[in-house]
């Protein structure tokens, strides 16, 4: 991206978020690239003008063990300290039956969280890091954001995955070049029953084949009950299959029985429907 056109996007968005300062902003920060450019813009409009603003992080069995790590070490690049927050959402039995709509379900359960937090410390607009390329895809949790009033400025103003990359990289954010890790539920057929063994097994086994890949490639273990499909990208098939040993040996001794490598390769939402 030129400077110039990275100067005016930041600019732009700036003046879309300045207003909003003034109210006190939380920002729900998963440290991933979307909410890691959003909050390093947050801060400095706040050394511009000292305002309230606090990065909301909510832990759960959804996530890996080594995310929240990842999440402290960004925001601490960024220059804010987050607040984390931690939930059991399989204490639901709606989200933990893993049906089509979960994860409005779950973020409408995470964001009312949030959104009390917010409350008791006077702050007044709730943001996330939603896209505008993610408008075009089935995200169910989009819904629950509007119902609760949460702000999502990068999809607002048009700011796509690629630009969003490209300007976090400007900024010098290590984050620029991580792949996206949506959350562990992703990675069963809806219908799944959910229990923390299986995402912990699921997680430590996605873990296990990422420590064999380009660390900007993407990986999903998907599971389908004692079968674990391997996606990732084409161009890394080959590695992986130069070390088919070692993984199958590491997924078998997480419980696993067969080990697939997806031909078709990596696909974001393989089990979601097209959004209308």
């Amino acid at each position: 991206m030129k400077r110039n056109t990275a100067m005016t996007r930041i600019k732009e968005l700036k003046e879309f978020l300045r207003p909003a300062l003034n109210r006190g902003v939380a920002l729900a920060f998963s440290g991933g690239v979307d909410s890691s450019l959003l909050l390093s813009v947050l801060k400095e409009l706040r050394d511009e003008s000292p305002c309230p603003l606090a990065a909301l992080t909510m832990h759960t069995v959804f996530q890996r063990d080594e995310e929240l790590a990842e999440v402290r070490r960004t925001a601490s690049e960024c220059g804010v300290e987050p607040t984390v927050f931690h939930c059991d959402p399989l204490a639901i039995p709606e989200i933990r039956s893993n049906p089509p709509d979960r994860c409005y379900r779950c973020k409408r359960h995470i964001f009312s969280k949030f959104l009390n937090f917010m409350r008791n410390q006077g702050l007044g607009v709730l943001m996330d890091g939603t896209n505008a390329d993610d408008l075009h895809v089935y995200r169910p949790g989009r819904k629950a954001l509007r119902e609760l009033g949460v702000i999502s400025p990068l999809a607002e103003l048009g700011f796509t995955k690629a630009e969003i990359r490209a300007l976090a990289a400007e900024r010098g954010l290590k984050c620029s070049t991580r792949p996206s890790l949506p959350c562990l539920a992703t990675r069963f057929e809806y219908g799944t029953l959910l229990t923390p063994d299986l995402l912990e097994r699921t997680g430590k086994g996605e873990g296990l084949i990422r420590q064999l890949v380009p660390p900007d490639a993407d990986v999903r273990l998907r599971v389908h009950g004692t079968v674990a499909r391997i996606e990732v990208p084409p161009e890394v098939m080959e590695r992986l299959l130069q070390r088919r040993r070692e993984q199958s040996a590491g997924l078998r001794r997480l419980g696993f029985e067969f080990i697939t490598l997806d031909l078709e390769g990596f696909r974001s939402g393989c089990y979601d429907k097209k959004e209308e």
